[in-house]
């Protein structure tokens, strides 16, 4: 028999999944707007009340859900009738993509998407304005999916951010970090964790992802369990931090551009760009080349195959599309190379 304080326990634990679906609700009624031509649809709010008052069950009574959804419509109408950015990022909410969101702009509602797929689709259907995905992490390299679908979203860079990944081992509040037997997370954070968990004699057990492993530990709650996330993971789905920074390894960064469907015109001073070049020996050494007599820094550079023996690749270099000597390289470059697209001029910001 349950007494009055595990009751308790699993009513803030039901409160803390209600405010997350509520939150949920709200993500979609802004992105409902994108949609709409009028943000009044007085058929609609019948027909949901309608539906709700219909499936009312239990002790719930209809007078009382109609007034809950009442106001829960009446707040969605006024968050539509704001000038919110949205702003979407693959994984659940805490993810380090999100993280690195509000790092950017926290003003910015964040929106999850299951895949990376899901935020360029988003960004060029217009329920997004702006998307921010991963292209680097200096433990895994590049971000293969990301790169490729770069290619031919037709997107621009208007910003990018670095931040260190700290992760941490996190429980439902109350646990004793004595009964943990077993540790959710991604296959990539679990790696990256791999000799904590062997000193501490933890078994891992792989998740589709980092943040989702914290959701799931919230609403499931295995019994001697716990996850690796982040700290932001902790805050929304209300866990306890065990202990942070545990992974192996002591530079974890992880770079983010941010994209949207427009070129940002304010100035900047790191650009992007994308070339194919055929497949024969020099054609890249030539682009190069140009950069170093501009006297330009590169800071990245990347490839993928996109075609029978032809190569796009990705460069990132420091400078400004207004500067004289960055239009020049772009007119040689253009001589050298199969296709040119310049992706943008943008402002990055190193986390801390």
């Amino acid at each position: 028999m349950m007494e009055l304080k595990d009751i308790r326990k699993k009513i803030d634990l039901l409160d803390s999944r209600i405010l997350r679906i509520l939150n949920y609700r709200m993500e979609l009624a802004l992105m409902a707007k994108k949609l709409k031509t009028s943000i009044e649809d007085k058929d609609r709010e019948r027909e949901i009340i309608e539906r709700i008052r219909l499936n009312s069950t239990g002790l719930i009574n209809s007078e009382f859900v109609e007034k809950v959804y009442t106001e829960i419509i009446k707040e969605s109408k006024a968050l539509q009738q704001r000038d919110y950015r949205l702003i979407g990022f693959q994984g659940e909410h805490g993810a380090y993509g999100e993280v690195a969101l509000r790092a950017w702009n926290s003003e910015w509602v964040s929106v999850p998407c299951s895949n990376y797929s899901a935020v360029f689709e988003g960004i060029k259907k217009g329920l997004f304005d702006y998307g921010i995905v991963a292209v680097e992490n200096t433990l895994g390299g590049v971000v293969g999916e990301v790169n490729e679908l770069l290619v031919n979203a037709g997107l621009y860079v208007v910003g990018a951010v670095e931040l260190p990944v700290y992760l941490c081992l996190m429980t439902l509040p109350g646990t004793d970090h004595r009964d943990i037997r077993s540790v959710y997370s991604s296959s990539q954070a679990l790696g990256q964790c791999r000799n904590f968990l062997e000193r501490n004699h933890l078994e891992p057990l792989q998740y589709y992802d980092s943040a989702g492993a914290a959701k799931m530990l919230a609403e499931e709650t295995p019994k001697s369990s716990a996850v690796i996330a982040s700290k932001l993971s902790a805050e929304i789905y209300d866990l306890e931090v065990i202990k942070e920074d545990i992974d192996d390894f002591e530079r974890n960064m992880t770079r983010f551009l941010i994209l949207s469907a427009k070129e940002d015109v304010a100035e900047g001073d790191k650009c992007s760009i994308l070339f194919s070049t055929a497949h024969r020996a020099g054609t890249l050494f030539n682009v190069l080349e140009i950069f170093a007599k501009h006297d330009i820094n590169l800071t990245r550079i990347g490839s993928i195959q996109s075609g029978a023996g032809n190569y796009t690749f990705f460069l990132d270099f420091i400078g400004s599309n207004r500067d004289e000597k960055v239009v020049a390289s772009m007119e040689q470059i253009k001589k050298v190379t199969s296709s040119l697209r310049f992706m943008g001029c943008y402002k990055e910001k190193r986390v801390n």
